[in-house]
């Protein structure tokens, strides 16, 4: 049945993602969940405003009470491009349809919602009343109807705020299904969380993630780059057993004391605490051999080296063979600090491709970012791939005028075999061998922040325009 879904206006490469991610738990399926979607009439791609076609009700439900990015979902009775198109949509939807919601004995109210404008309460009135046609028997109750009905439009807004071009106002009617709630990030906002890093994951986008992984109770969701948990926190959030594991065993053990390290964030929130949190490097993991296939996701921010660089285990003398791998005396393990040297982007990503081919379930979800560069020169960007695993999305985040990350979401298909092995290690065997190299090739920092020629694109002086007709992925 088809459904009006209406998306907050942000992180728009998210939503239809989102949204098919959530379908694909809630009908039982772990790969691609590709949904039918169509645009109202005259509509911009990235409207808040699309038709979905879902199997129930009961899956629309469970999607909306879930999402971050879905304002509502809506059981469309009538649309139009007037109030007079709206009442002959409404008069046609079927009766039997609608009498269930209308009858007296129940209760219900009736909202109304502009995208692009504030409308006053005057004129909210005014639309509401012009709903009298519809035969409404049962009561009106505020606080907690038995029923919520929704009018919306999208007026002409005209084309300087930063918002996708309206050819002309079209306004929707329907029941409402259900709409995110927003007020979880409040609760998980970083300003109030007591252990925090430099690259702590903000709420929302470590509520995305988890939902791009299909998180559930009962699964076991794995971060390799844990740092201050924020995205375990996310993922225990929703019921998942999880486990983490960081180079720098100072965040993992320490924190800034006993009150306050990864620990206390989860008890913070009343949530349940990690099996496990691990001085690991992603680099050399730390499993026994033969062991694979035991986490449901794995979900994690790999170090991209903008803010924080990458480091892996060994220093300069162990990189270069002059010495070899050694074992720490045991009267000094209490606050032996391993020595470690840097780790680029390659191979960074290189091993977290391997970790997850290796110890995903078959259908286990692989969700990282990506980092890439926005020059006008470097052509459409390419991602990762892996025998073992199906990219089933590309999210961007614009975080500047010179780069972006991808939110990748991977799917394990195959199962690794042997061959796939040998040849992860000959790569391990080429990193480590042409370490200067591979530094020198993925070093994103220095792209990133290297001095940029000041241009004048337009002939006016600015580097930029200061008022964009459409933001797009800015939001």
């Amino acid at each position: 049945m088809w459904y009006l879904c209406v998306f907050f206006h942000r992180l728009l490469e998210y939503r239809k993602s989102e949204f098919e991610s959530l379908a694909g738990l809630f009908e039982g399926r772990g790969g691609a969940t590709p949904l039918e979607w169509r645009l109202p009439e005259d509509h911009h791609p990235d409207s808040p405003f699309h038709f979905v076609n879902l199997p129930s009700e009961e899956v629309a439900i469970s999607i909306a009470s879930r999402s971050i990015l879905v304002k509502g979902i809506y059981e469309l009775w009538g649309e139009g491009g007037s109030f007079e198109e709206l009442e002959e949509s409404i008069k046609s939807y079927p009766d039997d349809r609608k009498l269930p919601y209308i009858s007296p004995g129940s209760t219900f109210k009736i909202t109304v919602e502009s995208f692009g404008k504030a409308i006053s309460s005057e004129e909210q009135k005014d639309r509401m009343h012009k709903l009298e046609f519809i035969s409404f028997k049962g009561r009106v109750d505020l606080k907690n109807p038995d029923h919520r009905f929704c009018l919306m439009a999208n007026n002409d807004y005209g084309s300087n705020n930063g918002l996708p071009s309206a050819v002309q106002m079209r306004m929707f009617f329907g029941r409402e299904l259900g709409g995110a709630d927003r007020k979880i990030l409040q609760t998980y906002e970083l300003k109030s969380r007591k252990y925090l890093g430099p690259t702590a994951m903000d709420a929302e986008i470590a509520f995305l993630m988890a939902n791009h992984g299909q998180v559930k109770p009962g699964k076991l969701v794995y971060d390799p780059f844990v740092g201050t948990g924020s995205i375990l926190v996310a993922a225990s959030h929703f019921g998942a057993m999880t486990m983490g594991a960081d180079i720098d065993i100072r965040v993992v053990r320490d924190g800034r004391g006993p009150d306050c390290n990864v620990w206390s964030n989860f008890k913070q929130y009343g949530l349940p605490m990690p099996i496990s949190l691990l001085r690991a490097d992603n680099n050399l993991p730390p499993w026994r051999s033969g062991l694979k296939e035991i986490f449901d996701a794995i979900i994690c921010d790999p170090p991209y080296g903008v803010r924080a660089g990458g480091r892996k285990s060994g220093g300069r003398k162990l990189l270069k063979g002059v010495i070899g791998p050694y074992t720490v005396p045991d009267d000094k393990r209490t606050d032996h600090i391993p020595s470690t040297a840097p780790y680029s982007l390659v191979e960074c990503v290189h091993d977290l491709l391997d970790l997850g081919a290796k110890m995903l379930v078959m259908g286990g979800r692989l969700v990282y970012f990506y980092p890439i560069l926005r020059d006008e020169g470097s052509g459409e960007p390419t991602f990762p791939e892996h025998p073992c695993f199906e990219t089933i999305a590309t999210c961007e985040q614009i975080l500047s005028y010179r780069y972006s990350r991808v939110l990748v979401t991977m799917v394990k298909v195959a199962p690794y075999t042997e061959d796939i092995e040998s040849a992860a290690r000959a790569q391990h065997l080429e990193f480590r061998e042409n370490h200067n190299k591979w530094m020198e090739d993925g070093n994103l920092h220095s792209a990133v922040f290297s001095p940029v020629d000041d241009v004048n694109v337009n002939g006016s002086g600015e580097k930029f325009s200061s008022k964009p007709k459409y933001r797009g992925k800015y939001v």
